[in-house]
């Protein structure tokens, strides 16, 4: 048995996270802005929501105080907003509003900072702790992306992996950084790989594909540590 908590649990990726991961028996802490219809599931897994907006400053402690003395095994920060209309081909960083390129910084890299560091007492708790940060090929050198503010929050959910790794190694918690291409987010989760693959001939990643990668970093011994996995779509020739 072991208990997850999942940050951006309430659609897409997330939400295939929530579905996906966990067996019977296990609990999954489930944290979005808006109930999730995967807590309808009836599958022998215990999921419960919190309800926290992480662009508030606030929200870190509403999800410690929720937890209780709950022991973590499994922390999944999987959250990531980008500029308004970023992936139009007429987007251009030059208009991006100083306040939008606040709050992304704040939402992708200042609240999983907090986050993590208000979880550490409860993985702590675990005996084979594993945190995994989803970031995205986008935080990877030469992806050929124009968005600044997004791949500079991308990076930086690198580099908290390296030194999150670094800190923790004594309490024994391993610290993965997962960097998916573009996902095929829009396919949900219980629908299968086979529809992804027919919408998208190859060109986005299938949800099933990185629920297959978590399940398999979650299973490992604590012996073993996946540092890094880099996961772009086959077709996709800039990364």
């Amino acid at each position: 048995m072991k208990t997850y908590l999942v940050f951006g649990a309430s659609k897409g990726l997330g939400d295939a996270f929530v579905r996906g991961v966990p067996q019977q028996g296990d609990k999954v802490w489930v944290v979005s802005r808006t109930k999730p219809d995967n807590l309808k599931l009836n599958d022998g897994v215990e999921r419960i929501w919190i309800q926290a907006d992480l662009s508030d400053l606030n929200a870190a402690t509403l999800v410690v105080n929720k937890l209780g003395n709950d022991t973590l095994d499994v922390l999944i920060y999987n959250v990531g907003i980008w500029e308004k209309e970023g992936f139009e081909d007429h987007y251009t960083f030059d208009k991006d509003e100083p306040a939008d390129i606040s709050q992304l910084i704040h939402v992708n890299v200042t609240s999983a900072i907090v986050c993590i560091q208000s979880l550490l007492p409860h993985l702590r708790q675990s005996k084979a702790g594993k945190i995994i940060l989803i970031g995205s090929t986008a935080g990877l050198n030469n992806a050929n992306n124009t968005q600044v503010a997004f791949v500079a929050s991308k990076f930086a959910i690198r580099g908290i992996t390296e030194a999150l790794r670094e800190h923790t190694r004594h309490d024994g918690i391993a610290v993965t950084c997962i960097n998916p291409g573009e996902l095929a987010a829009e396919i949900p989760y219980e629908e299968g790989s086979e529809r992804a693959l027919d919408e998208y001939n190859g060109t986005r990643i299938p949800l099933a594909d990185m629920v297959s990668i978590v399940k398999c970093i979650v299973n490992l011994s604590k012996a073993a540590c996946v540092k890094e996995i880099n996961i772009p779509a086959i077709k996709d020739m800039n990364t």
